[in-house]
């Protein structure tokens, strides 16, 4: 209108793309409601933002939840059925693949649900929304299948055909916390796939823990645990400024044992780890025997405290072993996201340090509810030195000074 002024940057950032609503499949219970609260938060306290992001979500609403489930008749079938419409919402699924606590009846079986099953249950939740709502993304912070991302023989590509079919739903964005093989967004050029790495989550809950760690290469290094993780490892190192190492595990290839070939040995490449305070980094941490034999590796080389960093902690052995490893002092702190299920006895563990996702998660919902971009999101190499500065200040402060 000629003699007026519009401001559209406050426009796009106020208008979203559609009343935002969040699905958190079962076993995504406790983690979706965090998640509400942040968006209730912002939303009622508009002028309270942080300014780097997009927080404000978008229609007036007293909760965000989408109340969501899939019976199961007795032969163990199931449907997937919505409480309310959905009609015209940007919808934003969450789902826990590994979350093996959700339990089923079948036959009159007690029975976990496995990954398939959890699977299947996102596809009829995607099903008995049937089209209606304006846009459909997933949030799977473990990728379904992703550590079967190539095909070394006559093997399936799971993960990818399951990112096809997503596609083929109608599943416009898919957003997964750091993929064990992240080329596997390959099997959907055409559809939006984000996969995030929670650096920052995890220096801050390290940080919160540990309060006299001296951030320096004469007594920090980070450790790869093998050839596939260095990437991550190095990106600990770079924004760290610390010395890299890393572990080749040599495999015996002619052999397969629970589905993967068992490590001869660990082979250690690079500087002295002696009296040097170690951070170990992956993306799994499965069983945990690679990691405790890892870190054993580092305490026969004289290494000070090891700090294990996995995105997702699953102890499918259990927690003995760490137990032992901790009170044998192998082990310093294991740190793992709230992404997956943890059992009450790992969180009671005092090696265990939780890093909370939940509003990482809802800074890129709300972001996305109001199509921004994601970039300030998921390079964290600006709020990573904030938090060292804060932490030295915060070290100085207590009388902690270190050379």
């Amino acid at each position: 209108m000629e003699g007026s002024v519009v401001d559209w940057g406050k426009e796009l950032t106020e208008v979203p793309f559609g009343p935002l609503g969040v699905i958190a499949m079962p076993g995504c219970e406790e983690i979706g409601e965090r998640i509400n609260t942040w968006l209730l938060k912002w939303h009622d306290l508009q002028e309270v933002q942080d300014h780097e992001f997009y927080t404000v979500p978008g229609k007036n609403r007293e909760n965000f939840l989408i109340k969501a489930y899939c019976p199961r008749f007795g032969t163990g079938e199931s449907k997937g059925v919505l409480k309310e419409s959905v009609r015209g919402y940007d919808i934003y699924i969450i789902i826990d693949v590994c979350n093996y606590f959700v339990r089923y009846k079948m036959y009159d079986f007690d029975v976990p649900m496995s990954p398939d099953d959890h699977y299947q249950d996102l596809k009829r939740i995607i099903a008995a929304i049937g089209g209606k709502a304006k846009r459909v993304n997933v949030i799977m912070p473990f990728l379904y299948e992703s550590r079967q991302h190539r095909r070394t023989a006559r093997e399936s590509l799971d993960c990818a055909m399951a990112l096809q079919e997503l596609e083929r739903m109608g599943v416009t964005n898919i957003i997964t916390f750091d993929a064990h093989d992240p080329r596997v967004v390959n099997a959907v050029p055409l559809t939006g796939f984000e996969n995030v790495m929670p650096t920052y989550q995890m220096l801050k809950a390290l940080c919160k823990e540990a309060k006299d760690l001296n951030i320096n290469k004469d007594h920090m290094m980070i450790v790869s645990p093998d050839e596939g993780a260095v990437p991550r490892n190095i990106y600990y190192s770079s924004v760290l400024q610390l010395e890299l190492g890393m572990f080749y595990k040599r495999r015996d290839y002619t052999t397969i044992v629970a589905g993967r070939n068992p490590i001869i040995a660990h082979e250690y490449i690079g500087a002295s780890v002696e009296g040097k305070d170690i951070i170990v980094a992956d993306d799994i941490l499965s069983s945990g025997e690679s990691m405790l034999d890892l870190a054993r590796e580092l305490k026969q080389r004289k290494a000070g405290r090891i700090f294990c960093i996995c995105t997702f902690a699953f102890f499918t052995n259990g927690l003995q072993a760490f137990q032992e490893a901790y009170d044998q002092g192998i082990i310093s702190k294991v740190i793992a996201t709230n992404l997956t299920y943890r059992n009450p006895e790992l969180k009671k563990a005092k090696w265990f340090v939780e890093a909370d996702m939940s509003k990482y998660v809802a800074y890129m919902i709300a972001t996305l509810n109001h199509d921004q971009s994601l970039s300030a999101l998921l390079n964290p190499y600006n709020r990573i030195k904030s938090l060292l500065n804060r932490y030295a200040a915060e070290q100085a402060a207590n009388g902690l000074r270190f050379v």
